[in-house]
């Protein structure tokens, strides 16, 4: 299409002007840049509870003694400091979260955890750092971040916010171990390898952080990151866990986001992939993109970062977020790591073994989740 981007939408267009995160690299943007550009996984032995049980003993642990209710209080005073927002810029802004269910919430009695609702973090998230009040709380598995920063961004275009503050997290712990460990959904040979010949599943990691989106008319002095320019949500209603085969949802996902961009694939310059590692997810994402690709496809650079940070679940959307923003600073796209040659059902640009140099003005970000979920947000330099 060649077209200047947002031209194929109406509304308010959306600045990201803070972000701040927190993965197995450790704290901060700077230690996730690090990390990602070095190509070195950040799995580690997990010492946060005891793995003897288990087929798989490493995930991208960060601090074991981290609190994830803290590390979001702090992770988003840090985004909202970037933007440079005043005081009454915060109150003017509601707060959504994407946010992983506390463990020690699921053992206690019924009714116990009902007076403990998890929508409690949004609440007191907002009040402690003099936001805007809380909005929703996303619970949708591996679509929750992506979910809620496509809803802000919907929020500011119609014009009902001129900001919204998104923040999310996941900490790897015993119960969402157990539940993929279970279901052998997990690489027992300690790699993540996406897209790859040989590929055995998925590994966790720990993710948190924020981002403030805002409306780029709505004050004077703004810095913009990036623009999001784009952003789609769709379902495959196939099956409550495998994604559907020929990735329909997945590229009606793609599709819907590439038209409120005004872009036309021959305009993307790198797609952030799902990729989780697991046979069927990774060949129902590569048919999604040849689908809403066309003959595209396989010109478009595409890496799964998973491969290095782990699946944050709740918050993964948010962390390759993240990396999509540093993509289009650095002109440099990550790497798809633990790779070990083509599978027939992957035929993607895949950037293997470095980082690949390009300036990108538009970055796609995908993310699926059980029971179907689809999403797609495009990420345009600023």
């Amino acid at each position: 299409m060649n077209r200047e981007s947002g031209a194929g939408r109406t509304g308010r267009a959306v600045a990201v002007t803070g972000v701040a995160v927190t993965t197995g690299y450790g704290q901060g943007i700077d230690a996730l840049r690090d990390g990602i550009y070095s190509g070195v996984p950040a799995f580690v032995p997990v010492t946060r509870f005891d793995t003897s049980r288990y087929r798989v003993g490493v995930a991208a642990q960060a601090d074991p003694g981290l609190d994830l209710d803290t590390e979001l209080v702090a992770l988003t005073e840090e985004a909202c400091k970037q933007a440079g927002l005043s005081q009454s810029e915060r109150a003017d802004a509601p707060l959504v979260v994407a946010r992983h269910a506390d463990p020690a919430v699921s053992r206690l009695p019924r009714e116990d955890q009902e007076s403990r609702p998890i929508s409690d973090t949004a609440q007191r998230l907002s009040r402690e750092l003099g936001l805007g009040g809380a909005g929703r709380t996303y619970i949708n598995a591996c679509v929750a971040a992506s979910s809620a920063l496509a809803d802000a961004a919907a929020l500011i275009s119609s014009g009902r916010n001129d900001r919204v503050v998104v923040a999310a997290g996941h900490l790897v712990d015993a119960e969402s171990f157990t539940t993929f460990d279970a279901g052998k959904a997990m690489a027992a040979d300690g790699r993540l390898r996406p897209f790859s010949s040989g590929r055995k599943g998925l590994l966790l990691g720990d993710g948190a952080g924020a981002v403030v989106l805002e409306a780029v008319d709505s004050r004077t002095g703004m810095r913009p990151l990036a623009r999001l320019t784009g952003w789609g949500m769709a379902g495959d209603a196939h099956h409550v866990c495998r994604p559907h085969p020929r990735g329909l949802g997945m590229a009606r996902a793609i599709g819907h986001a590439l038209d409120r961009a005004g872009l036309g694939p021959e305009d993307l310059d790198y797609v952030n992939a799902h990729g989780t590692g697991t046979p069927s997810n990774d060949a129902a994402e590569t048919a999604a993109m040849h689908r809403a690709f066309g003959e595209h496809a396989e010109r478009i650079p595409v890496s799964s970062t998973k491969s290095m940070h782990g699946h944050a679940l709740q918050a993964a959307g948010l962390v390759e977020f993240a990396i999509c923003l540093l993509a289009l600073e650095t002109g440099s796209l990550p790497v798809n790591s633990g790779y070990l040659g083509p599978d027939p059902d992957c035929r993607l640009d895949l950037v293997l073994d470095s980082p690949r140099k390009r300036e990108a003005r538009h970055v796609l970000s995908l993310n699926a989740a059980f029971g179907g979920a689809n999403t797609a947000l495009v990420v345009s330099a600023a």
